[in-house]
């Protein structure tokens, strides 16, 4: 049950649900798209809503109302009203923003912030706030802004994050309030994940200059959380543990004109992998192209190698390849 304390925008959904679908649709019609958006989110999350409370409402905006009765403000009113009263595409767009996880969330839409935006942004806040917004993005986007940010401050970030082992809701919805977020309701559940396996990701991320300030820095920090950390990175020198059908199918998947200088810089382990999985013919131009493209710069290797490295990544996450249970050397990339 809501409380009399109430905002202009909820009180406006309210007196909209109360006058019915077809006076609601006319007064949308007058309204901007950001009124719209504003009434329709505040409608989205009222509940039920007492008659007290309607009939106090309604006693603002019209005099004799007396016979008000319980309300229901969800998703289903909220998009019905809109889908009578907007372009079909307008309603699309204002519901998908409202769902959430549905749509856009707060966190996909941090994920189109500039590092730097979101980066000169972070380094004035509380170490474990950061911990908690960096912990929920995706990690090629953590590692860009970890990079951006002061080591120092970076490297306490990483810990608190491994010292996280939960995030709690009312933190959650305290920073999404901070960040102009949606509903902390409509976040999914259960998606928490191991804090060294994020930072893991983060670290795949890095190039290999900054992977390798981070990681001796964390390591005289904590020795066991480094260890950790490398053991579950995934690394190019990992794809050689493919099988030939395995690796056949990464390469139908991954971007054919990056492979070249992904394999320039990669061990012979790794590069005979790649060339014994394709025809003789295949085999013998991508080493050809290979040779012909004379120095090649780490950070341009590191991009090409991150490509593909996400694409097995996500073959894996889905069982479409599987890494064979072998003993290798150590994962040390020859350049």
């Amino acid at each position: 049950m809501m409380k009399l304390a109430i905002t202009g925008a909820q009180k406006a959904a309210i007196l909209m649900m109360t006058l019915g679908e077809e006076h609601c649709a006319r007064l949308f019609e007058q309204m901007h798209e950001e009124e719209i958006r504003e009434i329709s989110s505040a409608m989205s999350q009222l509940g039920m809503i007492s008659a007290d409370i309607v009939e106090g409402v309604c006693q603002e905006f019209s005099k004799g109302l007396g016979s008000a009765e319980i309300l229901v403000g969800d998703l289903d009113t909220t998009e019905r009203l809109l889908k009578n009263t907007l372009p079909a595409g307008r309603a699309v767009a204002i519901m998908e923003e409202i769902r959430g996880p549905a749509g856009r969330t707060m966190w996909d839409k941090l994920g189109n912030v500039s590092e730097t935006v979101l980066a000169n942004y972070l380094r004035n806040e509380y170490p474990q706030t950061v911990a908690v917004i960096l912990s929920k993005i995706k990690a090629s986007h953590a590692a860009k802004v970890l990079a951006l940010l002061p080591e120092d401050f970076s490297l306490e970030v990483m810990t608190r994050m491994l010292r996280t082992e939960n995030i709690q809701k009312g933190v959650l919805r305290s920073v999404e309030q901070t960040l102009r977020s949606e509903f902390v309701s409509n976040l999914p559940r259960g998606s928490w994940r191991d804090s060294h396996e994020i930072l893991a990701d983060i670290f795949n991320n890095f190039d290999r200059r900054v992977e390798a300030r981070f990681m001796t820095a964390l390591e005289e920090r904590s020795h066991e959380d480094a260890e950790r950390i490398r053991g579950l990175m995934f690394t190019f020198d990992e794809l050689s543990k493919l099988s030939r059908e395995g690796m056949g199918n990464l390469l139908g998947q991954i971007n054919r004109e990056s492979l070249p200088i992904a394999l320039k810089g990669a061990s012979d382990t790794v590069r005979q992998a790649f060339l014994s999985a394709m025809s003789e013919r295949a085999g013998r131009i991508l080493a050809e192209e290979i040779s012909s493209l004379g120095p090649v710069r780490v950070k341009d290797v590191d991009i090409a190698q991150n490509e593909i490295i996400l694409v097995a990544k996500d073959m894996l996450d889905r069982g479409e390849i599987d890494l064979l249970d072998q003993q290798q050397p150590g994962n040390e990339m020859i350049l």
